[in-house]
């Protein structure tokens, strides 16, 4: 009998330590406009360039004052717009007029919203203000204060982070027009197979067009990295190896089929032929059970890959599990690993003994705030049906050694 095939989760704590080691190494960098940063990963850390904010600041339309006075008539010294400079000090007995965002004047600790106050007209003294009676007014109430969300020289955005909408506004605030981030890691993809034709061709008797190049490079880059999509391999070693060294310069090498054990999968010995280092090679899981992970000399270092099957669906799911948190490492994330939920399930489904399975599903959202989502196995065909995989979302997991899971149970899904 063979050595039994590694577990899923003794695979993924395989490549999450290599991953991690990856994490800590050196890494290119370069400066990118910050409208060209968006889901990038920050290099180095952005910093506040003044105050946050740089001057007391009003949240709401109304009256600048001091709280002790608010109850009593106050004249109005005059109006504070957003963007205008710093008004005279407040005067005892009296209020600015002052509106969302403006600078707060010295001497007021307050600011009465305007649908809280009431107004009157007194003859020559003109309009006066006060709060409205029964309510109250605290000191500091609608005023931020200088530097209450930071101070000049503090770290906002770590470095590490992948850059999002509220990350790119705190840049912009503070006066970054480009970061540092990490490059892009560029990635090999190598398709095999005699029955493959590109995506424009159509496919003769016993033939495919190729799908998992484009899918594999939409992965890619979804997840960061800089695609590298490579011709097709036709199933003969000396066009493998030939293929291979082409790819030797990436910083992640994907190949797609060619990896179970039948007579024309060629690709762990074209790999044996330029030293490759084989980590596993297979996992307890279904699909993608033939995967292969190690790492190839060269030139100042080694190079990750994956033998990925060559049924779709396989590709996906050991991608996601596997080689996405390799990419992560690469372009600088710490956290790694799949990010996995849970769903309520929407039917029975069963396992299979000595194997994690992945399901293509479909999760749907509640329809209330709070409601956990439900998720359902997409009917399918096996691991080459793409017409079920187009209708999934999600990947619904079923634990080794667990045999049934009964609907309304709590379930663990990957999102596609």
């Amino acid at each position: 009998m063979g050595v039994p095939l590694p577990s899923y989760p003794e695979c993924a704590a395989t490549v999450y330590d290599y991953a991690s080691r990856l994490f800590l190494g050196a890494k290119r960098t370069e400066s990118v406009a910050l409208g060209d940063a968006p889901g990038r990963v920050l290099a180095r850390p952005v910093r506040a360039d003044r105050d946050m904010p740089a001057f007391p600041r009003s949240t709401r339309d109304g009256y600048a004052l001091r709280a002790s006075e608010a109850s009593a008539w106050l004249s109005i010294a005059g109006s504070i717009r957003a963007g205008d400079p710093a008004a005279a000090p407040l005067a005892s007995g009296s209020a600015w007029e002052i509106m969302t965002g403006a600078a707060v004047p010295e001497e007021a600790d307050a600011v009465a919203m305007l649908e809280h106050v009431e107004t009157a007209q007194t003859g020559m003294d003109g309009t006066r203000v006060r709060l409205t009676a029964g309510r109250k007014l605290e000191p500091g109430e609608n005023v931020v204060p200088t530097a209450a969300e930071a101070r000049a020289g503090d770290e906002l955005i770590p470095a590490g982070t992948r850059l999002g909408a509220a990350q790119i506004a705190a840049a912009a605030t503070c006066g970054y027009a480009a970061v540092e981030l990490f490059a892009r890691p560029r990635v090999a993809i190598l398709t095999t197979g005699d029955e493959l034709v590109p995506v424009d061709v159509k496919p003769g008797p016993g033939q495919i067009r190729n799908s998992n190049g484009p899918m594999l490079a939409a992965l890619v880059t979804r997840a960061g990295g800089e695609s590298w999509l490579l011709p097709a391999v036709r199933d003969e070693r000396a066009s493998m190896e030939l293929a291979l060294r082409s790819a030797l310069d990436a910083d992640l090498l994907l190949i797609s089929g060619g990896v179970s054990a039948g007579k024309f999968d060629l690709v762990e010995p074209a790999l044996a032929e330029l030293g490759a280092v084989f980590h596993f090679t297979g996992v307890r899981m279904q699909p993608g059970k033939p995967l292969v992970f190690g790492d190839l000399p060269v030139a100042g270092g080694r190079l990750p890959f994956f033998g990925h099957p060559g049924n779709p669906i396989s590709t996906a799911a050991t991608f996601l599990l596997f080689a996405a948190p390799v990419l992560r490492a690469l372009i600088g994330l710490q956290a790694m690993a799949p990010q996995f939920t849970v769903a309520r399930l929407a039917r029975d489904v069963h396992g299979k003994p000595n194997l994690t399975r992945f399901i293509p599903a479909r999760e749907t959202c509640g329809a209330l705030p709070g409601e956990m989502p439900s998720v359902s196995p997409v009917p399918w065909q096996g691991s080459g049906d793409l017409a079920a995989f187009a209708r999934a979302n999600c990947f619904l997991v079923v634990p080794e050694g667990v045999d049934h899971l009964a609907a309304g149970e709590t379930a663990t899904i990957l999102p596609i």
